[in-house]
């Protein structure tokens, strides 16, 4: 029986669903936890093709879980993202990457019982601003998952990337308020303490291992500038390819708010405003199979490896179970989280890249329940790391 050919047929069959999935979620976006649309128009889709599906998982409003098939192993996971990016939308285009595991886990529905293995679909809010994979993990809710697996947008073709780990802090300073001419010794500025804040990090960079990154804003500086500001607000994400990097990073950044907050005379308290990413580390076997069925699929211009600089909460799940994040081309010379990239998100590229995503994501789960030396190769390779 050549399960690949008919669950590709079916992914097919199902595209015009897949399709209107995409462009709804991509024209009405919303925001990390509030995908309530989106949210509701997926799991819609999942219960329409047969699939049990559980609402608010792990108590996250619009986190769902959908299942088909025969309990118990293997048990796959494709993952949905369906927020979106503040005033730029699906600049990141997970409208793409929902509608394509949605329609992925459609055109293996029919199939399911014949083929041995259990499905779940996973919708996983705010990766942007928030990391629900994250708290997914922490909830437990990968522990009965065999493989995990999903798609990202891109402007080129990757099996196998890496992303940084990622610490996301709040740090506020606090000074004491006074009238900025006729007052000022009166006053501790909280504002000037931010500021060296920011020239101390700047001072850091150049000792730092260059694949370090850290980038902040100033959230809140002060009312009026008459008056000397008692509060001072800035946001940090911190990035490094490891954990033991990262956490070295952070006693740096530490020791320089202590050491701000002491020259200026201001006080300063953090806080983590998000959750943290790991890095992601990529199952090398699941990835080879995605890639081969991608050419199978008559996709032909594929890197196998690339060095990622950014962070994804998808890095949390590949430190509890094997799984793959490729990219797959929606146009050529795109930079992610900018409108063009919405723009593209929404072509008829885009679309076509997303059913082609759902049918290499399909063909995957259809190898993983059919090849046991493949599910042995994933998790041995997952074991030994």
């Amino acid at each position: 029986m050549d399960w690949k050919a008919k669950v590709k047929a079916e992914v097919e069959a199902k595209s015009p669903i897949l399709k209107q999935l995409a462009l709804e979620i991509g024209e009405h976006p919303e925001l990390g936890f509030d995908e309530h649309n989106a949210s509701r128009l997926l799991q819609a889709a999942l219960k329409k093709g047969g699939y049990e599906v559980e609402a608010g998982l792990a108590g996250l409003k619009t986190a769902f879980r959908g299942r088909l098939g025969v309990p118990g192993k293997p048990n796959a996971a494709l993952l949905c993202e369906y927020d979106a990016l503040p005033e730029i939308g699906h600049a990141c285009g997970h409208n793409l990457i929902g509608a394509a595991s949605v329609g992925a886990a459609l055109g293996l529905a029919p199939f399911l019982q014949e083929l041995g293995g259990q499905l779940t679909v996973l919708g996983t809010p705010g990766e942007e601003t928030g990391a629900g994979k994250a708290l997914l993990v922490k909830a437990g809710v990968f522990e009965e998952v065999d493989a995990a697996l999903m798609f990202h947008p891109s402007s080129q073709n990757i099996l196998i990337s890496t992303s940084n780990a990622l610490d996301a802090y709040e740090f506020i300073f606090r000074g004491k308020p006074a009238h900025a001419a006729d007052s000022p010794e009166e006053g501790i500025n909280a504002l000037d303490g931010v500021i060296q804040f920011f020239n101390g990090l700047n001072a850091l960079r150049q000792h730092l291992d260059e694949r370090i990154r850290f980038h902040g804003i100033i959230t809140e500086g002060g009312q009026a500038p008459n008056i000397v500001p008692d509060k001072a607000v800035a946001r940090f994400y911190l990035r490094a390819p490891r954990r033991d990097l990262l956490d070295a990073l952070l006693e740096k950044v530490l020791a320089a708010a202590r050491g701000a907050a002491l020259t200026t005379g201001s006080a300063v308290y953090w806080r983590q405003f998000e959750p943290s990413n790991d890095n992601l580390v990529t199952n090398r076997a699941l990835a080879l199979a995605f890639g081969a069925n991608l050419q199978e699929l008559g996709v032909a211009e594929i890197e196998e490896y690339a060095e990622g600089k950014g962070s994804s909460d998808m890095g949390n799940v590949s430190h509890v179970v094997p799984a793959i994040h490729p990219y797959l081309s929606i146009g050529a010379g795109l930079t992610a989280h900018t409108p063009q990239f919405a723009e593209a998100s929404l072509s008829p590229a885009g679309i076509k890249t997303a059913v082609v995503a759902a049918q290499a994501l399909a063909m995957t789960v259809v190898d993983l329940f059919t090849n046991p030396s493949l599910l042995e190769a994933v998790q041995k390779e997952f074991e030994e790391r």
